[in-house]
């Protein structure tokens, strides 16, 4: 029996090679004579470093930056001097694990420090920045980003606002200071883990901010924020990108970069597949089954998440797709849809949650060796 290992993390309990360990060891338990291989991917979000450092030499750049909220965070990117491309995890500077859950407030959080290590990134002669979004805390439409770079965001009284959640519904005109040479030679690739547009009930706001803190009056405020970004930028910009899918990613971060940096969009699976050359591997070698898992399927695992991806390239080369998660709220006739061969959940629901999130190694481990010694 031939499988593939594809695996994302499962968030707050295994990192995707704590997954891949755990699959591995399932499958050898019940089949000792599998023929197994594994590939780290990331959506983009949590681990888009680990996975870019699987694959490509790298050194790794540590500077001073600063935290969702602002506090001073030393934190590291990768930078390929030969290529001289640069790789930032957008997690590692604005994500919401760097907070504690009393401090998850998206109305106050910024992008800012992500957009110190672009900066740093450019000054250092990168001339491509790729830039992992997913597990932000954030929700500013990636005016932190842009006032790193230069940009200012400006209230009725020409006065300068942070680059915060909350002003974004302040902001009624802005300032490019003389930023364009700088990035005009810089080619800027957002990787991407979701479909979802800027605003409205799909968007940022309403689909991720209640993860980052939010109440409903001030999901609804967001989104009247990331409405009236649009519309200063769509004015003195001239660019309109707010229904663009993908713009909503990381709290509009995609977004973002796309009006002030000129990014292009790239599926974060996508990209991985591609660093990985599992495409080409896959011409020349069969597999039985695919592997992958995720801590929660849930709707978002729909819009464009590392599963779907899998599931897709299940499909495209005709090798089942098995998925291993903490936790399954997508409805049966979804699950068809997304392409799902067998979906193993290993929450024990007879327990609290805190039991599965501390044993989930050995849940998956569990699972996996009695699927494929049903086989």
């Amino acid at each position: 029996m031939r499988i593939l290992v594809i695996p994302d993390k499962f968030k707050g309990s295994l990192t995707a090679s704590e997954v891949i360990s755990a699959i591995r060891d399932g499958v050898l338990g019940g089949r000792p004579d599998a023929d197994i291989n594994s590939i780290l991917a990331s959506d983009g979000g949590d681990g888009f470093l680990d996975a870019v450092a699987e694959n490509i030499p790298c050194n790794e750049i540590y500077m001073d930056t600063v935290d969702p909220l602002g506090r001073g965070l030393k934190a590291s990117y990768l930078l390929n001097s030969p290529g001289r491309t640069a790789y930032i995890e957008m997690a590692r500077t604005s994500g919401l694990e760097l907070l504690s859950p009393k401090e998850r407030k998206v109305m106050e959080t910024s992008t800012l420090g992500t957009g110190y290590q672009i900066s740093d990134a450019i000054c250092r002669g990168a001339k491509a920045v790729y830039i992992g979004l997913g597990g932000s805390a954030t929700n500013d439409g990636g005016i932190g980003i842009a006032h790193a770079l230069g940009y200012r965001f400006l209230d009725n009284n020409e006065s300068i606002l942070p680059p915060i959640g909350k002003n974004l519904a302040h902001i009624k005109s802005l300032k490019n200071n003389a930023i364009s040479a700088q990035l005009a030679p810089v080619s800027v690739f957002a990787v991407n883990d979701v479909d979802n547009p800027l605003y409205g009930t799909n968007g940022a706001a309403h689909v991720y901010a209640p993860q980052k803190g939010a109440y409903e009056k001030e999901v609804r405020a967001l989104d009247m924020g990331l409405r009236n970004l649009d519309r200063v930028v769509g004015r003195d910009l001239k660019k309109n990108f707010a229904q663009f899918p993908g713009s909503g990613a990381a709290g509009g971060t995609a977004y973002g970069l796309k009006v002030f940096l000129d990014a292009q969009f790239i599926p974060g699976i996508d990209f991985i597949l591609d660093l990985t050359g599992v495409r080409e591997h896959l011409k020349t070698k069969k597999y039985d089954f695919i592997i992958t898992g995720e801590g929660k399927l849930d709707r978002q695992t729909l819009q464009g998440k590392l599963i779907k991806g899998v599931t897709d390239l299940g499909r495209e080369k005709s090798i089942p797709v098995v998925v291993v998660c903490g936790e399954c709220t997508i409805p049966e006739e979804d699950r068809t849809a997304l392409g799902l061969h067998t979906m193993l959940e290993i929450r024990d629901f007879s327990r609290p949650l805190d039991y599965s999130l501390r044993n989930a190694s050995g849940l998956v481990k569990k699972v996996v060796q009695h699927f494929v010694s049903t086989l």
